[in-house]
């Protein structure tokens, strides 16, 4: 079932699309994102901001890079964590983009 989008619920597509992604993967940082999207960089960080600024994602240092998830301080985060499972349901193809990423570092050596 394909959905077209004329709106946002959260002021843009890129906005809704990233909420859709940090709900699926439960942490992620801009270039993944932005990969995932098939979106540049700078239009990801831009809407990054604006949903932080917003109260609806939380973002954080580890090492040189910056790692956001969803505010967990949300008043409602359990009710906006269930919306986004809801919406995310129509985006087959985003499910399929972030069930494919790869999450944690190849062992040394492993044959591809």
């Amino acid at each position: 079932m394909e959905i077209k989008i004329k709106g946002s619920p959260f002021g843009s597509i890129t906005r809704t699309r990233v909420l859709l992604c940090l709900n699926l993967l439960g942490t992620s940082f801009q270039r993944e994102l932005a990969r995932l999207l098939d979106s540049s960089p700078s239009v990801v960080q831009k809407a990054l901001n604006g949903l932080e600024r917003d109260g609806l994602v939380s973002g954080r240092m580890m090492g040189r890079t910056r790692s956001y998830t969803l505010n967990p301080r949300y008043f409602a985060k359990i009710e906006f964590a269930a919306f986004l499972r809801r919406l995310a349901e129509a985006d087959a193809d985003l499910q399929a983009r972030t069930a494919e990423l790869r999450r944690r570092p190849r062992r040394a050596g492993k044959p591809l």
